[in-house]
This record gives structure tokens, sequence and C-alpha cells, in this order.
């Protein structure tokens, strides 16, 4: 009689434990994958914000020096003008910098690209 309880399959509440402890695992490996992907979108946002920061500062050092520059070289050939025509440029050159850093949002790099994907595909197996 102990020979046929040994081969005999598991009860309902057996399996039931399985499946539930198979879940449990199956979510943590899920939310370790997303502590990973979380981890690698901090560092690219930190480094988007630093160069971001570092291109700033540099980028107004330099635009200060050059406007001093072609303003005293320029003022004698057309006077006040040349404000006017500067500040275009450095609008321009604003507009060109804001639609670069709005690709390198789109870019991807801040997404969660395999958390995704895999709870997708746990939702296509589940249903």
């Amino acid at each position: 009689m102990s020979h046929d309880e040994s081969n005999r399959p598991p009860g309902l509440i057996a399996s039931l434990g399985l499946v539930t402890r198979n879940a449990i695992a199956l979510l943590l490996n899920r939310l370790e994958l997303a502590a990973l992907e979380l981890a690698e979108v901090r560092n690219h946002l930190l480094q988007l914000v630093l160069v971001f920061a570092l291109a700033v500062l540099l980028g107004g050092f330099a635009l200060i020096y050059a406007s001093i520059t072609v303003v005293y070289l320029a003022w004698a050939a057309i006077g006040w003008v040349i404000l006017p025509i500067i500040t275009a440029v450095f609008l321009v050159v604003a507009i060109g910098l804001i639609l670069y850093a709005r690709a390198l949002i789109r870019s991807g790099k801040l997404a969660l690209p395999a958390t995704m994907a895999e709870l997708k595909s746990d939702r296509d197996m589940l249903l």
C-alpha cells in the first residue's frame, strides 16, 4: 500500500503550491530584470544630464567670447545691426540643440525593452 502512495500524482493542494511557487519565482525574476534595466536607465540619464550641463557651461563661455569678438569686429562696419544678426544665429543654434536632445531621448536608451518583452511573452503565455 505504501508503494501505491509513492507513485500517486500529487494532490490539488500540492499542485497549487507548485504553481504558486513557480509564479512567485517568475515574478521575482521579472523584478530583478526590471531593477537591472532601471539601473542602466539611471546611468544613461545621469550621463545625459552631465553631458548636457557641461555643454551648456562650455557653450555659454564660448558664446560670450565669440559674441564679444564678432560685435567688436563688426561694429565699425555695420554698427548696431550686428546685434540682431547674432541673436538670430543663437536662436537657430538653440533650436538645433533642442532637436538633438529630443532625438537622444527618443533613441530608446531610457526604455526597458528586455523587461517589456519578457512581460509581454508572459502575458501571451498566460492568455
